[in-house]
C-alpha cells in the first residue's frame, strides 16, 4: 500500500514541517556530495557503541543521524511520509511545540533501537524513527480520516480510501512482526531496518498525542467553567 494523501485539514501553512523536509533534502546533497559519503555517514550516524547515556554530547550523533539517509528512495519514502502526515500533527500540537517533539520523538526512537545492542556499531540513520512518532500521534489526533492510498490487486493498482487506524494500525503491525522477526535472525548484527526505532517511536507519539488530548480536553473544560 502506498499512500497518496489524507483527507485532513489543516488551519495552518506547517512551515516547520516543510523546514524538515527541507533539512533533510540538505543532508543528503551534502552527503552525495562529500569527497566521501561513508566517512560523511559515520560521522553524522548513530552508533549505540559510542553512546553513554549520561553523557549529553552522546545524543547529538542521534539528532544528526535524523536527517542522515542511505540512499535517495530512503530520504524520498521518509519525506513523502512526514509530508503526508506531519503537517496535520503540526497544526494540532503548534510550530514550536511540534519541532520539540519530532526531536525528542526521534531520540527516544533511537533509544528504543539501542536497548536491544548497546554494543552495535552499525550506523543507524534515517528520520523514521521521528515519523513513526508522528504516525502514532496521527493515529490519535486524526482517527477517523482516511489515507487515499494506491493498493495493488494482483498485477493492477487501484486507489481507495482507507481509515487511518486501519492504515496506521496495519502498518504498526507490520513493523511489530517484523522486529520481533528480527529477534530470531542475524537482523540486529548484520544492519537493515531498524525495527525497533519504529516501535518505540509509534508507541511514544501515540501515548505523547493521548496525554495532550486529555490535558487539553481538561484544559477546555477548565476555562468553560470559569466563563460560564
Amino acid at each position: 500500500m502506498f499512500p497518496l494523501y489524507d483527507s485532513t485539514k489543516r488551519e495552518r501553512f506547517p512551515f516547520v514541517n516543510y523546514l524538515i523536509i527541507i533539512a533533510n533534502i540538505y543532508m543528503f546533497w551534502l552527503e552525495i556530495s562529500a569527497s566521501n559519503s561513508e566517512a560523511f555517514i559515520q560521522q553524522n550516524s548513530f552508533v549505540a557503541s559510542n553512546f553513554h547515556f549520561f553523557n549529553p554530547y552522546s545524543y547529538i550523533p542521534i539528532l544528526t543521524s535524523l536527517f542522515v539517509h542511505g540512499s535517495l528512495l530512503h530520504l524520498l519514502s521518509n519525506m513523502w511520509f512526514l509530508r503526508i502526515f506531519g503537517d496535520n500533527v503540526e497544526d494540532r500540537l503548534g510550530h514550536i511545540r511540534y519541532l520539540i517533539f519530532y526531536l525528542v520523538g526521534g531520540v527516544i526512537a533511537s533509544l528504543s533501537q539501542y536497548f536491544l545492542d548497546p554494543s552495535s556499531v552499525i550506523p543507524m540513520v534515517g528520520a523514521s524513527g521521528a515519523i513513526s512518532a508522528i504516525a502514532g500521534a496521527y493515529f490519535v489526533f486524526f482517527r477517523k480520516s482516511t489515507v487515499k492510498t494506491l493498493v495493488p490487486i494482483i498485477f493492477l493498482f487501484t486507489i481507495i480510501d482507507i481509515p487511518v487506524w486501519l492504515f496506521l494500525g496495519y502498518w504498526f503491525f507490520i513493523q511489530l512482526f517484523s522486529g520481533l522477526g528480527s529477534l530470531t535472525s542475524m537482523t540486529l548484527q548484520d544492519g537493515g531496518i531498524a525495527w525497533f526505532a519504529h516501535i518505540g517511536g509509534f508507541i511514544f507519539g501515540y501515548l505523547f498525542a493521548k496525554l495532550f488530548s486529555q490535558s487539553h480536553a481538561q484544559s477546555t473544560s477548565e476555562v468553560g467553567q470559569i466563563t460560564s
